[in-house]
């Protein structure tokens, strides 16, 4: 496939169909420019996009296509996963529009894993409405990593600070006991791996935030920092990498030292993101390393209160397809670099 200016190959799942994924993409897309650097492939329908197109007033021409190569670069492809027509009810959480979600997901993710698709980015599902029997994930990172090669990481990515996360969708009484060495070692060695391959940082500086609040303050409010993952992080340092901490979360963010680090690994979700947010929200990137295909997502969910009513900010998701192009030339040149190098 050949890789030029514009021919890169954009799969995008179009999220809970009730909520602001679709209003986002149009937005997006609406700019003739982002076409002369990406192909993008909607997976839904044509009648499902023109539903939201019109309520919202674009005037973007739509290109139904029923097959990958069928995509022509310049245009908005949108690739008809269904035929039928789907009742769109804006700011509703339902089975219907999870149903929905599934089938545009299901299918970019086996033209992803096909490399029909050079990168996906997914709008946003929600999390009650696309749960099912044939769907027990409580996220897309976990059902990604079900589908791809490797291990997932979830890492928030602005141009002034990246985050990811050793501890996932879980709930928060489960956090400690779910930090291991191992774990450590494991999701640090990932981010250690996706900072050089896909960002191209050849010696990345990475600090740890403490499982405790004040890492535990020695052992009062609690052992985990001390007994787990100072241990991690020492081991971690002898195999040559620049790893610190654990750093209290609170002190660490308020006195500006996240500045000094290419990532921060996180122990749980809100510890990080809520951090991440308050510095980038609207402007971020969800992207998922450690696995063989690329995704990325933008920092916001389904926003059900502002659905319909063309008040969405599509910045984040305007900003993924950017990452999703950056990472998949980055990759692409490394992987080259190797093999010119052995031979």
């Amino acid at each position: 496939m050949n890789q030029s200016s514009g021919s890169i190959r954009a799969g995008i799942s179009v999220g809970d169909i009730n909520g602001i994924g679709i209003e986002v993409i149009l937005k997006t897309f609406e700019d003739k420019r982002m076409l002369e650097l990406v192909t993008p492939i909607l997976y839904a329908s044509k009648k499902l996009i023109a539903t939201h197109k019109n309520k919202l007033g674009f005037s973007v021409p739509l290109h139904s296509i029923y097959r990958v190569d069928e995509a022509i670069p310049g245009k908005i492809n949108v690739l008809n996963v269904w035929k039928e027509d789907v009742s769109v009810n804006f700011g509703e959480i339902s089975e219907i529009s999870g149903k929905y979600a599934r089938l545009s997901l299901q299918k970019a993710i086996t033209d992803l894993k096909n490399t029909n698709i050079d990168v996906l980015i997914t709008a946003p599902i929600h999390k009650n409405s696309i749960h099912a029997e044939n769907f027990p994930f409580p996220g897309h990172t976990e059902f990604l990593e079900s589908e791809l090669e490797g291990e997932a990481l979830m890492i928030l990515i602005s141009d002034t600070i990246k985050v990811a996360l050793l501890t996932g969708h879980i709930p928060l009484h489960k956090v400690s006991e779910s930090i291991t060495p191992g774990l450590i070692q494991k999701k640090t060695k990932i981010l250690h791996d996706t900072l050089r391959e896909d960002f191209s940082i050849s010696k990345p500086k990475i600090a740890l935030l403490s499982i405790n609040p004040h890492a535990g303050d020695q052992g009062i409010i609690g052992d985990e920092d001390d007994r787990v993952m100072t241990p991690a992080i020492q081991a971690l340092q002898k195999e040559g990498m620049l790893v610190y901490g654990p750093f209290a979360a609170d002190g660490f963010f308020g006195s500006g030292s996240y500045k000094n680090y290419d990532a921060i690994l996180a122990s749980y979700h809100d510890q990080g993101l809520t951090a991440f947010k308050t510095l980038s929200f609207g402007k971020g990137v969800n992207f998922t390393a450690g696995l063989n295909r690329i995704r990325t997502s933008p920092d916001h969910g389904t926003a059900f209160q502002i659905a319909g009513k063309n008040q969405a900010d599509a910045r984040s998701f305007r900003e993924s397809v950017y990452k999703a192009i950056d990472i998949f030339r980055t990759r692409k040149e490394n992987k080259n670099l190797k093999q010119n190098a052995l031979t």
